[in-house]
């Protein structure tokens, strides 16, 4: 049965006798203690001035780049996205209403009995991994478990995992390792936090959401409006944990959930373990947060589907998306993203501090949509003619020029602007040959030609003079003059459609020693 005609067949249903046991993770005793250990070995307390004296690494700064992946149990439905184990149990949703019409009324065939028919029969993780190469990427980041609470990593603590049931492999292990060959940095998301009232909806109807037999899945199934209680923060610090010493991430982002004050107290043992646990590795390590999770300066800061105003000080990072409507694969299709108006997203994080990780979601039977692979291979193509510009580089002096704004804050990526020519992205970096700024152009060149007004001698922000300008990717030397109200720069044969013009700067004059004058 292929992935597109399964919605019209019955889909085996989970054999519940034949589930492996129950995993009692009652007492976590002896688990906090191994925590506690390392928290108080240090270097960081779990405090948070002591984790305010993390820094941002290097390697993550340069980066500039990353792949997420949605994938789960929710892609065998691939109907409205990664949401669809909550909102097929809330009566009023369309999820609802197509579960019951394609598999049956809930208490019969719930979320749970489309885990066999999760595959990933294909799933081949060194050609995502070349994929995510070739793209790019420099980091990747999989989910390890959503809001479904079913873990795509060989959890200890639970029987509902891909290393269990369905494709009965470790396949986020699998692709750990597939990206560690590949020389890309393996990291890891947990949006376990929200679980706790996730499948809140199926305890209002007659589902399978209240069958005891499956309650260690759907459970605890509690209110939104109440907090969780000590078991379940337990068990989250407790996964994440086996998820840090499992694998040995050296990204880890949370979603939002985990901002609730009664997280407070597990969100700083977390991160003292990870740093500590990351310094005992000798790896440099990043943690993203959304909201106010963590305090300003003891983690990296993470904007969903959404961007800064201006240039932010210390590194920052948004995820997003190939598409606008969801997260994993759905069966009808996405509204895409255009390869332009990724870069555009890419470029405007870049030049105000930011890093951007964009998210594939891959279908049941383990492969990336044709039409997803076409996007990052058009990106890793613009990057590998224009890379100089984004890696290891810096903001500039100011981080845009042009008519054309984007919106600012989270969720504002799906009414993405229409950038024109005059609309422009700037970076620099410095290396032993040189100091450089670049221009990176979001709309196509007109006439033959990029005007850039911020260049301009009456502009003053170039404080030093231009040694020369080039146009990235271009076959020779192009044109250029310096004009008090521009730079001009002459296309000839560059692509008009992917300019990136890069201006070499005069070397600083040096400043004599007073010692060597009167030598």
């Amino acid at each position: 049965m292929t992935d597109d005609d399964h919605a019209t067949a019955r889909l085996p249903k989970l054999d519940l006798d034949a589930l492996p046991p129950a995993v009692d993770v009652s007492d976590n005793t002896a688990a906090l203690a191994r925590v506690r250990a390392v928290i108080d070995a240090g270097p960081y307390r779990d405090e948070w001035p002591s984790l305010q004296g993390y820094r941002p690494p290097r390697w993550y700064q340069d980066a500039r780049f990353g792949i997420f992946l949605h994938w789960g149990v929710y892609a065998v439905a691939g109907f409205r996205g990664e949401w669809y184990a909550r909102n097929t149990y809330l009566q009023a949703q369309d999820e609802f209403r197509h579960h019951v019409d394609t598999y049956g009324p809930h208490r019969d065939f719930g979320y749970k009995d489309l885990i066999p028919s999760f595959t990933m029969h294909d799933f081949d993780p060194d050609a995502w991994a070349a994929l995510f190469r070739r793209a790019g990427a420099q980091f990747v980041v999989p989910v390890a478990e959503h809001h479904d609470g079913f873990a795509m990593y060989a959890t200890e603590r639970s029987r509902w995992s891909a290393a269990q049931l369905g494709p009965r492999r470790d396949v986020f292990g699998d692709l750990a390792a597939a990206v560690d060959r590949a020389w890309m940095v393996r990291g890891a998301s947990s949006h376990r936090a929200e679980h706790w009232w996730f499948m809140n909806g199926g305890a209002r109807f007659d589902s399978d959401v209240l069958d005891p037999r499956t309650i260690d899945f759907y459970g605890p199934a509690q209110r939104e409006e109440s907090a969780p209680n000590e078991r379940f923060l337990e068990d989250w610090l407790l996964r994440t944990v086996e998820i840090i010493d499992g694998y040995r991430p050296q990204v880890l982002w949370f979603d939002w959930w985990i901002e609730q004050p009664a997280f407070e107290p597990y969100r700083r043992m977390l991160a003292a373990y990870y740093y500590n646990r990351a310094a005992e590795w000798g790896r440099e390590v990043v943690i993203n947060y959304k909201w106010d999770a963590f305090a300003e300066g003891s983690a990296v800061y993470d904007i969903e589907r959404g961007a800064m105003g201006g240039i932010r000080p210390d590194v920052w990072q948004s995820d997003t998306a190939v598409s606008k409507t969801a997260w994993s694969w759905v069966r009808d299709g996405h509204d895409y993203k255009t390869v332009r108006d990724l870069i555009a997203e890419l470029a405007d994080t870049v030049a105000k501090n930011g890093v951007l990780l964009l998210n594939v979601g891959p279908k049941p039977d383990g492969t990336i949509p044709e039409e997803e692979q076409r996007i990052l291979e058009a990106i890793g193509a613009w990057l590998t003619r224009n890379g100089e510009a984004i890696y290891g580089s810096r903001p500039w002096t100011i981080p845009a020029e042009g008519p054309t704004r984007p919106a600012v804050g989270s969720f504002v990526d799906a009414a993405a602007p229409e950038y024109g020519p005059a609309d422009f992205r700037f970076t620099t970096r410095r290396d032993v040959t040189g100091d450089f700024v670049h221009a990176i152009q979001l709309g196509a060149a007109e006439g033959g030609r990029v005007v850039v007004r911020s260049f301009g001698t009456d502009a003053g922000l170039l404080t030093r003079g231009i040694a020369d300008v080039s146009v990235l990717g271009a076959a020779g030397p192009v044109r250029w003059s310096r004009e008090p109200d521009a730079l001009v720069v002459e296309l000839g044969d560059a692509d008009p459609d992917a300019v990136v013009v890069k201006v070499s700067l005069e070397p600083e004059a040096v400043q004599p020693r007073q010692d060597a004058l009167h030598g």
